[in-house]
């Protein structure tokens, strides 16, 4: 008798990452969403909606990091052009929110408004279907891996890595960059799509959508574990880890590195795409600032930050980075760049395996005391 992958996938989780999985689920979607439903506004204890906004869009940002923590801290890939993946689902995602404007744009017209002021005539053949929540969702999965899944394969049959591979990465995410500023691209230039109005025929700045988007992206933070958990354990995962470490010797006993590197920079892709399409709705703007190189640094910094190889860790330091970041951008806002700096370079010399290394050495210590 089979047992069900959901099983299998929970089984994978050791006691401490179980209960850390409990309780987050239990945070958002029971404490926090009642704190914010019940609460009086006015109360220390209430969740605001620019809480719920800014935690939700943290959450889709830590997909992001346990997606790079499975090619950098498990496969010794270093990305630094992960963000046109997130951006692509998040334009795709994006397309359907305008479609789903209608006739209330500033221009009353079935088009986007972007494509009515630049006299555009018909939607391009690119948009067909993107009024369909199915289409747009395989489209949400599919343009990412497509689009990793050719530029892998050429990279890892090349025996492209280390420095150079990372220097690819970021010229490939500037170029798209490049490409979505143009208006004759179709996705509304430097602006980008924004001012939506419903998901679903529902009111996307309605508090119940938000609750909803939030609890399914903390559901997909978990599922995202969960899963990372289990790949990284299965013996896909030693052979990975194991071409991380000592790439020939693996191809000595047999294993060809370019389907394994390969398969997790797809799925890392992917993971970066559903995040991108969970963000747009949230945040409610999605433009061509999201593949900037810098945007994509930064997500290797919260996964040096929280902890490379660790899982765990990435999720840490995507909330610890960018609420500093919230935080920094408004206190202090001509600083923030130099505080990231410096952070990343703190962690670098003197925290090699982020703060879960220091919380491990601090136990130890406290252990052998």
């Amino acid at each position: 008798m089979h047992t069900p992958i959901t099983l299998r996938l929970l089984s994978s989780l050791d006691r401490k990452s179980s209960i850390t999985l409990a309780f987050f689920l239990l945070a958002t979607l029971v404490v926090i969403p009642a704190l914010h439903i019940f609460v009086p506004a006015e109360s220390s204890l209430s969740v605001s909606t620019y809480a719920i906004t800014l935690i939700g869009k943290i959450m889709c940002y830590a997909i992001v990091a346990v997606a790079m923590d499975l090619i950098w801290g498990y496969g010794g890939i270093l990305s630094l052009g992960h963000g046109i993946f997130f951006a692509l689902g998040g334009y795709a995602f994006g397309m359907y929110l305008m479609r789903q404007i209608g006739q209330d744009g500033s221009y009353h017209s079935n088009l986007p408004d972007f494509m009515v002021f630049l006299d555009w005539k018909q939607l391009p053949w690119y948009w067909s279907g993107s009024d369909s929540l199915v289409w747009v969702a395989a489209l949400v999965i599919l343009l990412p891996a497509v689009v990793a899944f050719i530029f892998g394969f050429f990279a890892f049959r090349s025996r492209i890595k280390g420095v150079y591979f990372s220097i690819i990465t970021q010229a490939l995410t500037y170029a798209a960059m490049l490409l979505f500023f143009r208006n004759e691209t179709g996705f509304g230039g430097n602006n980008g799509f924004t001012d939506f109005k419903r998901i679903m025929g529902y009111s996307i700045t309605s508090s119940e959508t938000r609750l909803v988007l939030f609890g399914l992206t903390a559901l997909m933070l978990a599922a995202t574990f969960v899963f990372a958990k289990w790949l990284v354990g299965s013996k896909y995962g030693r052979v990975l880890t194991a071409i991380r470490d000592a790439e020939s010797r693996v191809m000595f006993i047999g294993y060809n590195p370019l389907w394994f590197k390969l398969f997790i920079w797809t799925v890392s892709a992917v993971l970066c795409g559903i995040a991108g399409a969970l963000y747009v709705p949230q945040v409610g703007i999605i433009n061509p600032s999201e593949m900037s190189v810098a945007n994509s640094i930064e997500i290797a910094i919260w996964v040096a930050v929280g902890g490379r190889g660790t899982l765990i860790g990435p999720i840490i330091g995507a909330f610890v980075v960018n609420l500093a970041k919230s935080w920094f951008t408004v206190s202090f806002p001509e600083y923030w760049l130099f505080f990231l700096g410096l952070l990343f370079i703190i962690v670098t010399l003197l925290l090699p395996h982020g703060l879960v290394g220091l919380w491990k050495k601090l136990m130890n210590k406290q252990g052998a005391a």
